[in-house]
Protein backbone atom coordinates (compact mmCIF):
# COMPACT_ATOMS: atom_id res chain seq x y z
CA UNK A 1 0.00 0.00 0.00
CA UNK A 2 1.19 3.64 -0.92
CA UNK A 3 2.47 5.41 1.87
CA UNK A 4 1.72 8.67 0.57
CA UNK A 5 -0.67 10.25 -1.86
CA UNK A 6 0.08 13.16 -4.53
CA UNK A 7 -2.20 15.52 -4.57
CA UNK A 8 -2.66 19.05 -6.46
CA UNK A 9 -3.16 21.67 -4.89
CA UNK A 10 -6.35 21.80 -6.50
CA UNK A 11 -7.20 18.44 -5.25
CA UNK A 12 -6.56 19.73 -1.52
CA UNK A 13 -9.30 22.48 -2.20
CA UNK A 14 -12.01 20.51 -3.50
CA UNK A 15 -11.44 17.68 -1.33
CA UNK A 16 -11.54 19.71 1.67
CA UNK A 17 -14.41 21.79 1.02
CA UNK A 18 -16.33 18.60 0.22
CA UNK A 19 -15.93 16.92 3.12
CA UNK A 20 -16.69 20.00 5.32
CA UNK A 21 -19.92 20.66 3.47
CA UNK A 22 -20.79 17.07 3.69
CA UNK A 23 -20.57 17.06 7.45
CA UNK A 24 -22.56 20.30 7.96
CA UNK A 25 -20.45 23.32 7.20
CA UNK A 26 -21.79 26.47 4.82
CA UNK A 27 -20.51 26.14 1.55
CA UNK A 28 -19.44 30.19 2.57
CA UNK A 29 -17.58 29.08 5.64
CA UNK A 30 -16.30 25.98 3.59
CA UNK A 31 -14.82 27.84 0.84
CA UNK A 32 -12.77 29.97 3.57
CA UNK A 33 -11.35 27.04 5.71
CA UNK A 34 -10.59 25.06 2.22
CA UNK A 35 -8.49 28.38 1.73
CA UNK A 36 -6.34 27.78 5.21
CA UNK A 37 -6.18 24.13 4.16
CA UNK A 38 -4.77 24.59 0.89
CA UNK A 39 -2.10 27.30 1.81
CA UNK A 40 -0.70 25.57 4.60
CA UNK A 41 -0.70 22.52 2.52
CA UNK A 42 0.95 24.74 -0.48
CA UNK A 43 3.48 26.27 2.19
CA UNK A 44 4.80 23.05 3.65
CA UNK A 45 3.31 23.60 6.99
CA UNK A 46 1.14 20.14 6.80
CA UNK A 47 0.47 20.59 10.98
CA UNK A 48 -2.31 23.16 9.93
CA UNK A 49 -3.32 21.54 6.59
CA UNK A 50 -5.33 18.56 5.27
CA UNK A 51 -4.32 17.36 9.20
CA UNK A 52 -6.71 19.39 10.22
CA UNK A 53 -9.47 18.42 8.57
CA UNK A 54 -10.89 15.44 10.59
CA UNK A 55 -10.39 17.82 13.75
CA UNK A 56 -13.06 20.02 12.05
CA UNK A 57 -15.12 17.31 11.33
CA UNK A 58 -15.31 16.12 14.58
CA UNK A 59 -15.93 19.42 16.35
CA UNK A 60 -18.94 19.96 13.95
CA UNK A 61 -20.10 16.31 14.51
CA UNK A 62 -19.88 16.43 18.45
CA UNK A 63 -22.00 20.15 18.18
CA UNK A 64 -19.28 21.53 19.68
CA UNK A 65 -18.66 23.85 16.75
CA UNK A 66 -21.18 25.40 14.13
CA UNK A 67 -20.13 25.02 10.85
CA UNK A 68 -22.73 27.38 9.54
CA UNK A 69 -22.32 30.11 11.90
CA UNK A 70 -22.57 33.65 10.43
CA UNK A 71 -20.11 36.13 11.81
CA UNK A 72 -21.41 39.08 13.36
CA UNK A 73 -19.69 42.06 12.45
CA UNK A 74 -19.62 45.26 14.91
CA UNK A 75 -18.30 49.05 14.71
CA UNK A 76 -17.23 49.28 18.50
CA UNK A 77 -15.26 52.55 17.79
CA UNK A 78 -13.16 54.87 15.60
CA UNK A 79 -10.49 52.41 15.46
CA UNK A 80 -11.78 49.39 16.50
CA UNK A 81 -13.98 46.31 14.91
CA UNK A 82 -15.63 43.76 16.59
CA UNK A 83 -16.66 40.44 15.26
CA UNK A 84 -18.19 37.84 17.01
CA UNK A 85 -18.19 34.30 15.59
CA UNK A 86 -21.37 32.70 16.73
CA UNK A 87 -19.71 29.66 17.87
CA UNK A 88 -17.77 29.00 14.51
CA UNK A 89 -14.62 28.80 13.06
CA UNK A 90 -12.40 31.77 13.04
CA UNK A 91 -11.19 32.21 9.76
CA UNK A 92 -14.83 33.24 8.62
CA UNK A 93 -15.21 35.66 10.84
CA UNK A 94 -11.39 37.37 10.08
CA UNK A 95 -12.78 37.43 6.19
CA UNK A 96 -15.92 39.26 7.63
CA UNK A 97 -14.32 42.01 9.72
CA UNK A 98 -11.07 42.31 7.14
CA UNK A 99 -12.90 45.17 5.00
CA UNK A 100 -14.02 47.63 8.15
CA UNK A 101 -10.82 47.13 9.55
CA UNK A 102 -8.74 47.87 6.54
CA UNK A 103 -10.39 51.23 5.42
CA UNK A 104 -10.68 52.00 9.89
CA UNK A 105 -6.63 51.16 9.47
CA UNK A 106 -5.95 53.05 6.08
CA UNK A 107 -8.52 56.44 7.30
CA UNK A 108 -6.95 56.73 10.93
CA UNK A 109 -3.12 55.33 10.49
CA UNK A 110 -4.54 52.56 13.48
CA UNK A 111 -7.01 50.13 14.12
CA UNK A 112 -7.92 46.99 16.15
CA UNK A 113 -10.26 44.06 15.04
CA UNK A 114 -10.77 41.48 17.77
CA UNK A 115 -12.86 38.14 17.27
CA UNK A 116 -14.35 36.84 20.46
CA UNK A 117 -16.69 33.28 20.38
CA UNK A 118 -14.88 30.85 18.34
CA UNK A 119 -13.04 28.45 17.50
CA UNK A 120 -9.09 28.86 16.85
CA UNK A 121 -8.39 26.04 14.48
CA UNK A 122 -6.20 27.86 11.60
CA UNK A 123 -2.74 29.18 10.39
CA UNK A 124 -2.08 33.16 12.28
CA UNK A 125 0.45 34.21 9.28
CA UNK A 126 -2.75 32.87 6.69
CA UNK A 127 -4.70 35.88 8.40
CA UNK A 128 -1.57 38.44 9.17
CA UNK A 129 -0.56 37.78 5.13
CA UNK A 130 -3.95 39.20 3.94
CA UNK A 131 -3.07 42.53 5.95
CA UNK A 132 0.12 42.37 4.71
CA UNK A 133 -1.18 42.43 0.94
CA UNK A 134 -2.53 44.94 1.93
CA UNK A 135 0.37 46.91 3.11
CA UNK A 136 -0.10 47.66 6.78
CA UNK A 137 1.59 46.34 9.57
CA UNK A 138 -0.23 43.45 11.22
CA UNK A 139 0.68 41.86 14.54
CA UNK A 140 -2.27 39.51 15.67
CA UNK A 141 -2.52 36.89 18.45
CA UNK A 142 -4.59 34.26 19.96
CA UNK A 143 -5.80 31.79 22.86
CA UNK A 144 -6.15 28.20 22.37
CA UNK A 145 -7.28 25.52 25.37
CA UNK A 146 -4.83 24.53 27.99
CA UNK A 147 -1.89 22.55 26.99
CA UNK A 148 1.56 24.89 28.11
CA UNK A 149 2.21 24.98 32.02
CA UNK A 150 3.46 28.51 33.25
CA UNK A 151 7.35 28.42 33.40
CA UNK A 152 8.72 26.56 37.13
CA UNK A 153 4.81 24.89 36.63
CA UNK A 154 3.85 21.36 36.05
CA UNK A 155 0.09 21.72 34.82
CA UNK A 156 -1.46 23.06 32.00
CA UNK A 157 -2.89 27.09 32.35
CA UNK A 158 -1.24 28.28 29.23
CA UNK A 159 -2.31 27.84 25.52
CA UNK A 160 0.09 27.56 22.73
CA UNK A 161 -0.53 31.16 22.52
CA UNK A 162 0.74 31.93 18.91
CA UNK A 163 1.75 35.32 17.46
CA UNK A 164 1.93 36.36 13.88
CA UNK A 165 3.32 39.73 12.22
CA UNK A 166 3.67 40.53 8.95
CA UNK A 167 4.81 43.93 7.24
CA UNK A 168 4.17 44.86 3.61
CA UNK A 169 6.92 45.15 1.30
CA UNK A 170 7.19 46.95 -2.17
CA UNK A 171 6.61 44.88 -5.22
CA UNK A 172 7.00 41.59 -3.20
CA UNK A 173 4.94 39.42 -0.88
CA UNK A 174 5.09 40.93 2.76
CA UNK A 175 7.25 39.36 4.84
CA UNK A 176 5.35 36.90 7.76
CA UNK A 177 6.30 35.22 10.56
CA UNK A 178 3.86 32.98 12.62
CA UNK A 179 4.90 31.02 16.11
CA UNK A 180 3.60 29.49 18.79
CA UNK A 181 5.00 30.90 22.64
CA UNK A 182 5.45 27.54 23.66
CA UNK A 183 8.48 25.61 22.95
CA UNK A 184 6.47 24.17 19.57
CA UNK A 185 3.17 24.00 18.08
CA UNK A 186 0.82 21.60 19.26
CA UNK A 187 0.38 20.26 15.45
CA UNK A 188 4.21 19.29 15.52
CA UNK A 189 4.04 17.02 18.42
CA UNK A 190 0.82 15.62 16.88
CA UNK A 191 2.41 15.02 13.38
CA UNK A 192 6.07 13.38 15.25
CA UNK A 193 3.19 11.50 17.74
CA UNK A 194 1.27 10.29 14.15
CA UNK A 195 4.56 9.65 12.11
CA UNK A 196 6.62 8.04 15.20
CA UNK A 197 9.16 10.52 15.39
CA UNK A 198 10.90 12.02 19.00
CA UNK A 199 10.68 15.55 19.66
CA UNK A 200 13.72 17.92 20.75
CA UNK A 201 14.22 18.17 24.54
CA UNK A 202 12.98 21.44 26.25
CA UNK A 203 9.06 20.91 24.36
CA UNK A 204 7.40 19.33 27.24
CA UNK A 205 6.97 17.19 30.24
CA UNK A 206 5.07 13.88 30.55
CA UNK A 207 2.11 13.51 32.98
CA UNK A 208 4.53 12.69 35.85
CA UNK A 209 6.27 16.13 35.38
CA UNK A 210 9.36 14.33 33.89
CA UNK A 211 11.03 16.36 30.78
CA UNK A 212 10.43 13.80 27.80
CA UNK A 213 11.41 13.85 24.19
CA UNK A 214 8.44 11.20 23.72
CA UNK A 215 4.99 12.84 21.43
CA UNK A 216 3.08 10.42 23.41
CA UNK A 217 4.38 10.99 26.51
CA UNK A 218 4.50 14.93 25.21
CA UNK A 219 0.62 14.76 24.34
CA UNK A 220 -0.32 13.27 27.96
CA UNK A 221 1.37 15.61 30.04
CA UNK A 222 2.35 19.53 29.25
CA UNK A 223 3.99 21.72 26.69
CA UNK A 224 6.50 24.50 28.21
CA UNK A 225 6.73 28.27 27.11
CA UNK A 226 9.86 28.65 24.25
CA UNK A 227 12.45 30.78 25.82
CA UNK A 228 11.77 30.35 29.78
CA UNK A 229 10.46 32.78 31.73
CA UNK A 230 10.50 35.24 29.04
CA UNK A 231 8.14 32.90 26.94
CA UNK A 232 6.10 33.07 29.82
CA UNK A 233 5.51 36.69 29.93
CA UNK A 234 4.65 36.76 26.68
CA UNK A 235 2.11 33.97 27.39
CA UNK A 236 0.69 36.18 29.47
CA UNK A 237 0.59 38.79 27.39
CA UNK A 238 -1.38 37.21 24.49
CA UNK A 239 -3.86 35.62 26.94
CA UNK A 240 -4.72 39.34 28.24
CA UNK A 241 -4.84 41.05 24.36
CA UNK A 242 -6.56 38.11 22.73
CA UNK A 243 -9.12 37.01 25.41
CA UNK A 244 -9.06 39.50 28.17
CA UNK A 245 -9.57 42.98 25.23
CA UNK A 246 -12.02 40.93 23.22
CA UNK A 247 -13.92 38.91 25.35
CA UNK A 248 -12.43 35.65 24.55
CA UNK A 249 -11.96 32.93 26.66
CA UNK A 250 -8.69 32.61 28.67
CA UNK A 251 -7.45 29.43 27.82
CA UNK A 252 -7.98 27.46 31.33
CA UNK A 253 -11.73 28.79 30.80
CA UNK A 254 -11.54 27.38 27.09
CA UNK A 255 -10.13 24.00 28.73
CA UNK A 256 -13.28 24.06 30.69
CA UNK A 257 -15.51 24.32 27.80
CA UNK A 258 -13.78 21.92 25.76
CA UNK A 259 -13.90 19.28 28.91
CA UNK A 260 -17.55 20.00 28.96
CA UNK A 261 -18.08 18.68 25.75
CA UNK A 262 -15.80 15.34 26.51
CA UNK A 263 -12.56 17.21 25.22
CA UNK A 264 -12.41 16.68 21.58
CA UNK A 265 -8.82 18.10 20.30
CA UNK A 266 -10.20 20.72 17.74
CA UNK A 267 -9.89 23.54 19.39
CA UNK A 268 -11.75 25.57 22.29
CA UNK A 269 -14.56 27.65 21.44
CA UNK A 270 -15.19 30.99 22.53
CA UNK A 271 -11.22 31.50 22.20
CA UNK A 272 -10.30 35.26 21.28
CA UNK A 273 -7.89 36.81 18.91
CA UNK A 274 -6.63 40.33 18.34
CA UNK A 275 -5.34 41.76 15.45
CA UNK A 276 -3.30 45.40 15.76
CA UNK A 277 -3.23 47.05 12.42
CA UNK A 278 -0.93 50.12 11.29
CA UNK A 279 -0.67 52.03 8.53
CA UNK A 280 3.38 52.78 7.98
CA UNK A 281 2.79 55.62 5.56
CA UNK A 282 1.51 57.53 8.34
CA UNK A 283 4.80 57.38 9.97
CA UNK A 284 7.18 57.52 7.70
CA UNK A 285 6.75 58.29 3.78
CA UNK A 286 9.89 56.29 3.12
CA UNK A 287 9.04 53.14 5.59
CA UNK A 288 8.82 50.74 2.46
CA UNK A 289 12.41 51.33 1.08
CA UNK A 290 14.18 51.17 4.68
CA UNK A 291 12.60 48.18 4.91
CA UNK A 292 14.11 46.83 1.96
CA UNK A 293 17.87 48.07 3.46
CA UNK A 294 17.51 46.19 6.30
CA UNK A 295 16.38 43.54 4.57
CA UNK A 296 19.45 43.79 2.24
CA UNK A 297 21.86 44.08 5.34
CA UNK A 298 20.49 40.80 6.96
CA UNK A 299 20.36 38.96 3.37
CA UNK A 300 24.30 40.10 2.66
CA UNK A 301 25.23 37.12 5.21
CA UNK A 302 25.95 33.90 4.38
CA UNK A 303 23.45 31.27 5.74
CA UNK A 304 20.65 34.28 6.38
CA UNK A 305 16.94 34.19 5.12
CA UNK A 306 13.93 36.30 5.86
CA UNK A 307 11.24 34.71 8.33
CA UNK A 308 8.35 33.10 5.52
CA UNK A 309 11.07 32.16 2.73
CA UNK A 310 10.87 29.15 3.10
CA UNK A 311 6.94 29.15 3.17
CA UNK A 312 6.97 31.36 -0.22
CA UNK A 313 9.41 28.90 -1.49
CA UNK A 314 7.39 25.96 -1.05
CA UNK A 315 3.99 27.59 -2.23
CA UNK A 316 5.80 28.49 -5.62
CA UNK A 317 6.95 24.17 -6.00
CA UNK A 318 4.00 23.01 -4.74
CA UNK A 319 1.61 24.88 -7.43
CA UNK A 320 3.51 22.61 -10.23
CA UNK A 321 4.47 19.60 -8.40
CA UNK A 322 1.35 19.26 -5.94
CA UNK A 323 1.83 17.67 -2.56
CA UNK A 324 2.58 14.43 -0.68
CA UNK A 325 -0.61 13.70 1.80
CA UNK A 326 0.04 10.59 3.83
CA UNK A 327 -2.32 7.61 2.72
CA UNK A 328 -4.19 6.75 5.57
CA UNK A 329 -5.11 10.80 6.37
CA UNK A 330 -6.24 10.68 2.69
CA UNK A 331 -8.33 7.38 2.98
CA UNK A 332 -9.67 9.03 6.24
CA UNK A 333 -11.03 12.42 5.06
CA UNK A 334 -12.28 10.43 1.41
CA UNK A 335 -14.26 8.41 4.35
CA UNK A 336 -15.75 11.03 6.15
CA UNK A 337 -16.98 12.78 2.87
CA UNK A 338 -18.58 10.04 2.65
CA UNK A 339 -20.65 9.89 6.03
Amino acid sequence: MAVSVTLSLEDVRSLSTEVLVANGMSQANADVIADVVTQAEADGTHSHGLFRVPGYVSSMRSGRMDGKAIPEVSDAGPGLVSVDSKNGFSPPAIVAGKPIAIEKAKSQGIAALGIRNNGNLNALWWEAEHFGNAGLICLTMSTSQSFVAPWGGDKALFGTDPIAFACPREGKPPMVFDYATSASARGEIQVAARDGHSIPEGWALDKDGNPTTDPAAALEGVQLPFGGHKGNAIMIMVELLSAGLTGGNFCFEAQEQVDAFGGHDAGPSNAGQIFILIDPKGFHEMFLQRVESLFERILEQDGTRLPGDRRYANRARSATEGIECPAALHQQILDMRAG
